[in-house]
């Protein structure tokens, strides 16, 4: 096993291969230095990441390495055959923190002693074949591929292999990865169709190897690992989990006309989906995935982009069944549609994607954190009604230092630490910039490389600010005028007047497809500015939402807003209704929740009459108009931001009447 490292990689959790047919391309060694996302990001690197070996040290997922390995005596620590998981997704984390750590030669000494001593449980625990999982090795769980239902071995397997896809890109070593791909070695004697001398025709219910395996293609350029995960994807829905819709396996995905089952069992075989057709060309795979992707946008994703509208199975629910207290909207399930969209963002070049993305890593996603780092949402609801009873554990809606079942935490973590490669693209004419952060951000033009810097205080001011830094074939220095190539902005779903500028004077680019397209030879200290409206704005619901009928929401920019008890110390929330006749205005906020723009509406407190023991009465229409109430000053925070102050209610979707 090596132990040599090299440079630092630029790639990031998603690296197409060289014969990958797709519009786009993630760029190379892109940098957040500012602002928004990288103050979340800081608190991921000096408060998420490090806290990670103490707690996966008390929650006993170390101990069963050690267990397994010999090392230590004892018995199973949890409750979950997955809990390997756990550790792999913090060292994912961990090794992109590394990464970043290296390129800006900060001191990572501490956080890279922990991932070597975690790395090298990880090596003593796997056998001498290759497997490894420490649920079945301990003697907890049945023998090895006997419960594909709830076994989770693969499920165990495609996040190792993620994780030491991460160390290796980022450090240059191979420890991790000589492991995982030994694991995946094994994987490839023992699952296959009829005739090719494998002893398994089935697959895990929990995808996840699936686009592991083709991201462990792209780094090694072995074949067998994206042949592998194509028939795993491709014997999803023939039976052998009994056609059920929970395990992937009720119709077979390319023949599926809705998202369906376990929200992130959905996505996560859906985004393997998109790897396949992107490596491999298959029309019938991009056009599935396509298809369902828009079944799920369009149908099944609530306005924060969290989806999953079922406590019971973590389940997506029936079209337009988007609840509000109840909706699941589990933080890993956000995490999962992050990683569909942005493959899908690549395959087809369309702005769609990174629509949806913006929305969920503003909203569904970003709540799952803490503003501090150091509590977790599992569940993200849109409401919580006055008189709320936590019933505690995983589904609870108050934050919570860990769970049983910690899947959400170490998976918020490795996206953060990663982010900054979701944000940029190239399709070697030019820089494509789906997300707005301040930063450096590198593409290429007729093989030679470009570089741009971002300055923008987004989402708080809708102002961004674009310079050309370094453009082909001329020296940096230089202002002459230089090769022609396009800078492509993109204008957001929600962006309803936006103005465009290059050097000051104003470029009438209409948007094609969601993008801000200019085409010119640029010269270095070229500057773009994009400014987009962001006027707060109601918005209501398609009427087939019964959850929310009669109801709006704010918004302002990408930000979904909600109303919290903590605001409104006068009374709950229940009883309060929106008056829409009144515009909404902003207030800057430093002071709260670590710095906010509010938007401050007016409603009612209706005053509503003791019904006695029945709660039912006749209808308005038939007894005359209801006094309004008393008036109300309303504030509404960021969504993000709930839950971070005092326990009580809060409400995204608010009452008109």
């Amino acid at each position: 096993m090596s132990r040599e490292s090299t440079a630092p990689s630029v790639t990031g959790p998603v690296r197409l291969g060289p014969q990958a047919r797709a519009a786009l391309r993630p760029t190379v060694a892109p940098t957040v230095t500012a602002g928004f996302w990288y103050d979340r990001r800081q608190v991921n690197a000096r408060v998420g990441i490090p806290q990670g070996p103490r707690l996966l040290e008390s929650a006993g997922n170390l101990h069963n390495l050690r267990l397994v390995a010999g090392a230590e005596d004892g018995a199973f620590e949890g409750d979950y055959p997955f809990q390997d998981t756990d550790v792999y997704k913090w060292l994912e984390a961990a090794s992109w923190q590394l990464g970043q750590d290296a390129v800006a030669g900060r001191d990572s000494t501490e956080l890279a002693a922990e991932v070597d001593r975690i790395v090298a449980l990880v090596v003593a625990a796997q056998e001498d074949d290759g497997y490894l999982s420490t649920w079945i090795q301990s003697g907890k769980g049945k023998g090895r591929y006997s419960d594909l239902r709830w076994g989770h071995e693969l499920y165990n397997a495609g996040h190792l292999i993620q994780a030491a896809i991460a160390h290796h890109r980022a450090t240059g070593r191979t420890e991790l990865l000589d492991v995982a791909r030994r694991f995946a070695d094994h994987i490839d004697t023992v699952f296959g169709p009829p005739g090719s001398g494998r002893p398994i025709d089935s697959f895990d219910a929990h995808p996840e190897v699936e686009t592991a395996l083709a991201e462990l293609y792209r780094e090694t350029g072995d074949r067998r690992y994206l042949d592998l995960a194509g028939y795993f994807v491709d014997r999803h829905g023939h039976g052998a989990h009994g056609f059920e819709a929970y395990c992937q396996d009720r119709v077979p995905l390319r023949e599926a006309q809705n998202v369906e089952g376990h929200a992130v069992r959905q996505l996560y075989l859906l985004a393997a989906a998109a790897d396949l057709a992107t490596e491999t060309g298959d029309p019938e795979l991009a056009e599935a995935s396509a298809r369902l992707w828009h079944a799920m946008a369009a149908t099944k994703t609530h306005l924060t982009g969290g989806v999953g509208a079922h406590h019971d199975k973590e389940d997506f629910g029936d079209p337009y069944e988007l609840p509000n207290e109840r909706a699941y909207c589990e933080t890993c399930a956000a995490i999962a549609s992050i990683q569909f969209s942005w493959r899908m963002a690549l395959l087809t070049g369309q702005a769609r994607y990174s629509d949806l993305i913006e929305r969920t890593l503003f909203n569904g996603f970003l709540a799952g954190m803490s503003l501090d780092g150091e509590s977790w949402l599992y569940v993200n609801p849109l409401a919580v009604r006055d008189g709320y009873v936590d019933a505690g554990g995983d589904q609870s809606s108050r934050r919570t230092r860990w769970f049983r079942c910690a899947c959400c935490p170490p998976n918020v973590m490795r996206l953060l630490a990663s982010l900054e490669h979701y944000l940029s693209s190239t399709d070697g004419r030019g820089l494509q910039l789906h997300q707005y952060a301040s930063g450096r951000f590198h593409g290429e033009a007729d093989g030679a490389p470009l570089t741009v810097s971002v300055n923008t205080e987004y989402p708080w001011r809708g102002r961004i600010a674009v310079t050309v830094e370094q453009t082909p074939r001329t020296p940096q220095a230089s202002q002459a005028p230089q090769a022609t190539w396009t800078l492509s902005l993109r204008l957001p779903q929600w962006a309803a007047e936006h103005s465009l500028s290059v050097n000051g004077a104003a470029v009438a680019a209409a948007a094609e497809d969601g993008w801000l397209r200019i085409t010119r030879s640029w010269s270095v200290g070229d500057e773009v500015v994009l400014d987009l409206d962001l006027t707060p704005r109601l918005v209501a619901a398609d009427p087939r939402v019964d959850a929310v009928r009669g109801c709006v929401a704010i918004e302002r920019g990408p930000l979904v807003h909600c109303l919290e008890q903590a605001d409104h110390p006068d009374g709950g929330l229940d009883d309060i209704v929106l008056d829409t006749s009144t515009p909404l205005t902003v207030k800057d906020r430093p002071d709260l929740l670590e710095g906010v723009v509010t938007v401050v509406a007016a409603g009612y407190r209706r005053t509503l009459p003791d019904t006695g023991w029945w709660p039912y009465t006749p209808a308005v229409g038939a007894t005359g108009s209801q006094d309004p109430g008393t008036p109300v000053e309303l504030t509404a925070v960021p969504y993000y931001a709930w839950a971070n102050r005092t326990t009580g209610s809060m409400r995204v979707w608010l009452p008109t009447s």
